[in-house]
Order: C-alpha cells, then sequence, then structure tokens
C-alpha cells in the first residue's frame, strides 16, 4: 500500500514540473522558418504589438507566458523555437521589446497560445 502512495506522489510531481516548463519563455531563434514554432516581427511602436517582451539575462525568471523571455544558445534547452521575420503580414506574432521588466506583457491576448 505505501508503494502504491509513494508512486501517485512520484507521478504527480512529475505532472507539476512539466507544467512548469510548458509555460516557460525560453527561446531561441532558428535561421530557417520552416523550423521555427512561431514567427516573429518586430515593431518599433508598442501599440502595434501583439506582446511586449523583455529579455531577461538568467534563465530561471523567465517563467510563466507573460513576455519575460530568455534567449537559449541551444535548440534542445528552449522552449519555444522562433523566427523573426521581415515583413509583418507573414509574422504569426508581433512583438516589441521593452526595457522596464513590469512592462512585459500581451496586448493582444488572443494570440497568447501561440508561446503555450
Amino acid at each position: 500500500m505505501s508503494n502504491m502512495i509513494v508512486m501517485k506522489n512520484y507521478c504527480f510531481l512529475l505532472l507539476l514540473l512539466s507544467l512548469e516548463n510548458f509555460n516557460a519563455q525560453k527561446v531561441y531563434t532558428e535561421n530557417v522558418s520552416s523550423r521555427a514554432d512561431v514567427k516573429v516581427y518586430v515593431e518599433t511602436v508598442e501599440s502595434r504589438a501583439d506582446l511586449l517582451v523583455y529579455i531577461e539575462n538568467v534563465s530561471s525568471r523567465a517563467t510563466g507566458n507573460e513576455g519575460i523571455w530568455y534567449f537559449e544558445n541551444v535548440s534542445s534547452r528552449a522552449d519555444k523555437s522562433i523566427y523573426f521575420e521581415n515583413v509583418a503580414s507573414r509574422a504569426d506574432l508581433k512583438i516589441c521589446f521593452t526595457d522596464v521588466k513590469s512592462r512585459a506583457g500581451w496586448k493582444n491576448a488572443s494570440k497568447k497560445s501561440l508561446m503555450y
């Protein structure tokens, strides 16, 4: 009976860990658009962006789906791969970078599922 409890606790822990990483915003930049999960266009004006992105320099601080990104050097460590488009109409998501962490976040919530 105690083995069953241990196994249930272990499964529950694995589930929690997988959900935590599921929302993480560790991104990898692809050189080819067909390899990317999301095609991104960088806007210079915040009001035209779907998402305001703050770049974090520490991997562990880039959690949640709120526009705080950490750029990974290795694709296997990233949760999402992105490709930077030069034309807005070809992009799935329009972002604007911000230097203020508290300003990061979604302007267009309907696009939020792209980064899950």
